[in-house]
């Protein structure tokens, strides 16, 4: 899987530390009394820092009816704290509060059975508004975001993934107390302000990503396919859910999922260990501790056939071809990376050299080892764009025709040592920075429970023998296991 293959990356710095050993001694790990977990990896190259925090949350754990709701707290982090993004809190508060009391009485008349008329609910809308007006007169914008930019920080950003969520920018090293300041406080208290603005954002970001474009189509019916019962099938979030997240569900989405044990804080940079003790034990330390949220318990009911989804559509043919697999613990995770740079990596790839450059058939290929995440049992996914007078079915059966082949002769040896050094070669640049390596020790410590296994991992691709790649793609890549999405000219 793409992103976890970064633990390839870290190379260039095994050869700075030489063994793990050696690194280690660069590396100050430490748990504080309520959860929160920091790593701290010391590079002083450089007078400056990177802070990356994980929360282990994701849309995977989006509450039944609220999908896209663990997506709106990235939107939510530069929104601010109750001292920094507001010109009066107390009346901001009682404001946020008016809101929240508004939404409810429009909510409760618009679901009346029988429906309440049409005036009300009219009338309610028009009170909401001027609450929300309201609420929004004590913003500050930008305040949060401007404060950071002023003492040099950059790369600040977040992310909402299916299995995690991700906070990070970078600082100069004589603002280190900073980051700990206000990372510690929006973690203690976030303010949903301009809650309902962000829900549009998100919902726009649906209508780009999904409802305009046939390919993010194409993925959400690919999934909702192949999952019939674990949360992976959803992609970013339903239309009419997100238009009814609510503000105060957010609260308990936070107060449920954002304990400190629940997050992982990694520090990559010119830091002393001594300090980033004290400034977490000054700030961290005294956030109150919760109980462990509970995991995603759904499980995916086994495959019994093939599955096959078409999406009616006037834009050039697209398909897309996916396997069940188990998840990134399983003891074959490698081997099914290692075979998605054999199908499509770069232009030796062989999915890429047979139906691009030999039979024509495609003008594009790709793979993906892990979809949509790797907690949970997953999928290895093909993609294909068929070239103009060549349709889905033949770059079907092509694509069959290379995995049979992978399953009736072995993969020779130059070929898998080529994949095993272009994978390493590939990823090296992306660990070069501190906020790479901050991303993955957080990503790693969070995941597998140790950052170590950067470097077991390591290992674990180089032992991959050709007998490995066989024996998974004659066990995994199986018709029952498939599921099949395409699309076809619209019939309107």
């Amino acid at each position: 899987m793409i992103r976890r293959m970064f633990l390839l990356c870290l190379l260039p710095v095994l050869v700075r530390a030489q063994s793990l050993k050696d690194f280690e001694k660069k590396v100050t790990e430490f748990t504080l009394a309520n959860g929160f977990h920091f790593i701290l990896m010391e590079r002083h190259d450089a007078p400056v820092v990177a802070f990356h925090s994980l929360v282990n949350v994701g849309t995977v754990d989006d509450p039944a009816g609220e999908s896209s709701m663990a997506h709106m707290f990235e939107h939510m982090i530069g929104k601010g704290t109750t001292s920094l993004g507001t010109t009066n809190w107390p009346e901001e508060q009682k404001a946020l509060a008016a809101v929240e009391t508004a939404y409810d009485k429009l909510d409760e008349e618009r679901w009346k059975v029988p429906p309440a008329a049409p005036a009300r609910v009219q009338q309610l809308e028009g009170e909401l508004n001027v609450a929300i007006v309201k609420a929004n007169s004590f913003v500050d914008p930008n305040a949060y975001i401007r404060v950071i930019n002023e003492n040099g920080g950059v790369g600040f950003n977040a992310g909402t993934a299916s299995d995690y969520t991700t906070y990070f920018y970078s600082l100069p090293s004589n603002r280190i107390e900073l980051w700990f300041l206000m990372q510690s406080e929006w973690f203690r208290r976030p303010v949903f302000r301009e809650f309902y603005k962000e829900r549009d954002v998100v919902r726009e970001e649906r209508r780009m990503r999904v409802e305009s474009d046939v390919q993010g189509k194409l993925q959400e019916v690919l999934l909702g396919t192949a999952f019939l019962a674990h949360p992976y099938r959803n992609m970013i979030g339903w239309s009419s859910e997100i238009e009814a997240l609510r503000a105060k569900d957010a609260d308990k989405f936070f107060k449920k999922y954002y304990a400190p044990v629940n997050i992982t804080i990694a520090i990559v940079g010119d830091a002393d260990p001594a300090l980033v003790k004290n400034l977490a034990e000054k700030y961290y330390g005294t956030i109150p501790a919760g109980p462990p949220p509970p995991p995603v318990t759904a499980v995916e009911p086994v495959q019994e056939g093939e599955k096959r989804a078409v999406i009616e559509s006037d834009s050039q043919p697209l398909l897309t071809v996916a396997y069940k697999r188990p998840n990134q613990t399983d003891k074959d995770d490698a081997v099914f990376d290692v075979i998605s740079a054999i199908l499509t990596g770069g232009r030796t790839g062989v999915l890429y050299k047979q139906l691009v450059m030999e039979k024509k058939v495609a003008l594009e290929v790709d793979s993906g080892a892990t979809t949509p995440a790797g907690k949970y049992p997953n999928l290895f996914q093909l993609y294909s764009v068929p070239a103009p007078d060549h349709g889905v079915e033949e770059n079907e059966k092509a694509i069959y025709g290379v995995i049979d082949g992978l399953k009736a002769e072995k993969v020779d040896a130059a070929t898998l040592q080529r994949v095993k050094t272009k994978l390493r070669a590939s990823l090296i640049r992306q660990l070069d920075s501190n906020s790479g390596l901050a991303s993955q020790l957080a990503f790693y410590r969070a995941e597998y429970g140790d950052w170590r296994m950067m470097f077991k991992g390591i290992d674990m691709i180089e032992k991959i023998t050709a007998e490995d790649i066989q024996r998974v793609v004659k066990q995994y890549f199986v018709p029952s296991g498939r599921t099949v999405a395409y699309t076809i000219g619209s019939t309107k």
